[in-house]
Order: structure tokens, then sequence, then C-alpha cells
């Protein structure tokens, strides 16, 4: 089992920053890819921002230019470096993992227990 915990939410002003970090303990392998959900209120979850083994990045088209997805797979944490907050970006962050647990298992999906980020004035 693999078990994710996130840090560094909170309240923001708008036009501030935060950082979310998570980091992965248990049966991993290899990881796959890493990144960051996020749901409002009312709506579903999204991607706002993964990272691959490999290094490439993705993020939702709100947040490019702000946001910045980092990654170390040796020490299993992902972070993910907010700036330009506006109120839309107001949800819960649920930081994911992708990963086996031996060289050939199956990929399995992980996700932390979330962490509030507000931005408000």
């Amino acid at each position: 089992q693999v078990q994710l915990v996130e840090s560094g939410g909170g309240l923001v002003q708008p036009g501030g920053s935060l950082r979310l970090s998570c980091a992965a303990s248990g049966s991993i392998f290899r990881i796959n890819v890493m990144g960051w959900y996020r749901q409002a209120p009312g709506k579903q979850r999204v991607l706002v921002a993964s990272i691959t083994s490999g290094g490439s990045t993705d993020y939702a088209d709100s947040v490019k230019g702000r946001f910045t997805v980092s990654g170390d797979h040796a020490k299993r944490t992902v972070s993910l470096q907010m700036n330009s907050l506006n109120p839309e970006d107001t949800a819960v962050y649920y930081c994911y993992f992708r990963s086996r647990s031996t060289l050939v298992g199956p990929w399995n999906d992980y996700w932390g227990q979330g962490t509030q980020v507000t931005v408000s004035s």
C-alpha cells in the first residue's frame, strides 16, 4: 500500500503565492507520473499539473504561466508552486501518484487526503 501526505494549503489573498508539497511512502518500486488535481465545490475533480518520470509536465490551461510542478522520484515527493493566485483557484487540492510495487506489476493510482486552498481578500 502507498500513503500520500500533503502539506501547504491555507488562506491567501488574491495575487499571493502558496506552495503545496506531497510525500509518498509505502510499497513503491517505480513511479510513472505524479501530480495535482483540484476540486471546487459542486464541480468535478480536474487535473491541475502533472510530471512524468521522464520530466515531462502537463498543465491545465487555467494555471499555465502561474503554477509550476516539480518532482523528485528518488525522494518520492511532488510539489506545486502556485503564484498569482485568484479566487477561481479556490479548491481542495489532491496529490496524485501512479506507481507500481514491482518491476512488472500493474500501475496503481493513489491519492492524498486533500488540502484546502482558499484565495480571498
